[in-house]
C-alpha cells in the first residue's frame, strides 16, 4: 500500500537531515513510500539539504504549516497520509506500525507517543524536555506523557490518516496557523471518525533549547488557542484553558502555583538530577505563563 509522508517545514537546517535520514532507514518497502517535504520559503539551507536525499520538495510560498499540508496532500498519491514533524527523528519501524494499527483498527487516524529529548546539551534544553514531559507540563496530552495501552484520544502527535478522511471532511483550515491538526482531530471526530493512540508508536522530539525561545513558542501556541474563536472554530479543550486562568488569577493563583510547581520540580529532580531543581520553576513558569498570556493576547484580539 502506497503511504505518503508529509513533512511541512520552514527554516529547519539544524533537524531536517537527521529526520529524513531516519525516514530513510525505516523498514517500510521503499517502492511503497513517497515522501513530501514541503519548505515554506525557507531562509536557511533547509531545502538544499532536503535535495539531497530521495524526496519530493514543494514550494509553499505561503509559509506557514496548514498551507503545507495542504500542498502536500494534494499532491500525494498515497492511499494513506502521514505527517512527520521536521524536529522529530523516526525508529525504523515507526512507518510500518503506523499503517499495522491503521488497517487492523479501523481508525481514522493513529498516533503514538513522543519522547522529548533536549536540542542542545544544555541544563536550560533538558529542563525544556522535562517539562514538555511532564504531567504538570503537559496537563493529559497522553502523546506527552505516555500511556500504558491503546486509547481513544482527541488528537496524536503528527498523525496517520487513511486519505479518504480528506475527501470526506475537507483540508486543514488555513485560517488557523497552529494546532490546526487539533482542529482537524476535532472535526474528524465530530464526523463519526475514531482517533487511537498506540503508545508502543515513538517518534523522539526536538523542541526549542533556549528559554527565550521557549517563551515564544508558548506565547504564539497560547494566541492560537483562542484566536480561531473569531473564525467561528473552537477546538480547545480544558487543559488548554488552564494557563489563560492562571494568568487571569495571578494574584490569587501565584502561591498555589508555587508550591505546585516545586512540587512537580523536585520530584523530578530527585529522579534524575538535583540541579533541576533549581531551574524547572522557571521553566513550568515559563511555559504556562507565556501560554496563557497568549490566550490572554488573543483574546484581546477577538474583542
Amino acid at each position: 500500500m502506497l503511504v505518503s509522508i508529509i513533512i511541512p517545514c520552514r527554516n529547519e537546517e539544524k533537524f531536517i537531515g537527521r529526520c529524513l535520514e531516519s525516514i530513510a532507514n525505516q523498514d517500510y518497502p521503499k517502492e511503497n513510500l513517497e515522501i513530501l517535504v514541503v519548505d515554506g520559503a525557507s531562509e536557511d539551507k533547509t531545502k538544499e539539504i532536503a535535495e539531497r536525499f530521495n524526496v519530493n520538495v514543494i514550494n509553499n510560498p505561503e509559509r506557514f504549516t496548514p498551507f503545507g499540508l495542504n500542498l502536500g496532500i494534494k499532491n500525494s498519491r498515497g492511499e494513506i497520509i502521514i505527517r512527520m514533524d521536521a524536529h522529530a527523528v523516526y525508529p525504523k519501524n515507526y512507518i510500518s506500525k503506523c499503517v499495522k494499527y491503521l488497517l487492523e483498527s479501523g481508525a481514522d487516524n493513529v498516533g503514538g507517543i513522543i519522547k522529548t529529548l533536549p536540542s542542545e546539551n544544555t541544563l536550560t534544553a533538558r529542563a525544556i524536555a522535562k517539562v514538555l514531559s511532564s504531567l504538570f507540563g503537559a496537563g493529559n496530552s497522553y502523546f506527552r506523557i505516555g500511556s500504558k495501552e491503546p486509547r481513544s484520544v482527541d488528537t496524536v502527535f503528527g498523525g496517520c490518516y487513511k486519505k479518504e478522511v480528506f475527501d470526506k471532511i475537507g483540508l486543514f483550515n488555513e485560517k488557523i496557523i497552529r494546532a490546526q491538526d487539533i482542529e482537524f482531530n476535532k472535526r474528524l471526530i465530530k464526523s463519526g471518525g475514531k482517533i487511537l493512540l498506540y503508545p508502543d508508536i515513538v517518534a523522539y522530539y526536538y523542541p526549542e533549547a533556549s528559554f527565550w525561545k521557549f517563551f515564544q513558542h508558548n506565547l504564539v501556541d497560547g494566541f492560537w488557542t483562542i484566536y480561531p474563536l473569531k473564525f467561528k472554530v473552537r477546538f480547545f479543550s480544558l487543559r488548554h484553558l488552564i494557563p489563560l486562568f492562571f494568568v487571569l488569577t495571578l494574584p490569587l493563583s501565584i502561591w498555589p502555583y508555587i508550591l505546585v510547581s516545586l512540587f512537580f520540580s523536585l520530584k523530578i529532580a530527585l529522579e534524575e538530577d538535583l540541579r533541576y531543581f533549581f531551574i524547572l520553576p522557571f521553566v513550568f513558569f515559563n511555559r504556562h505563563f507565556a501560554y496563557g498570556l497568549g490566550s490572554l493576547w488573543g483574546l484581546v484580539k477577538i474583542i
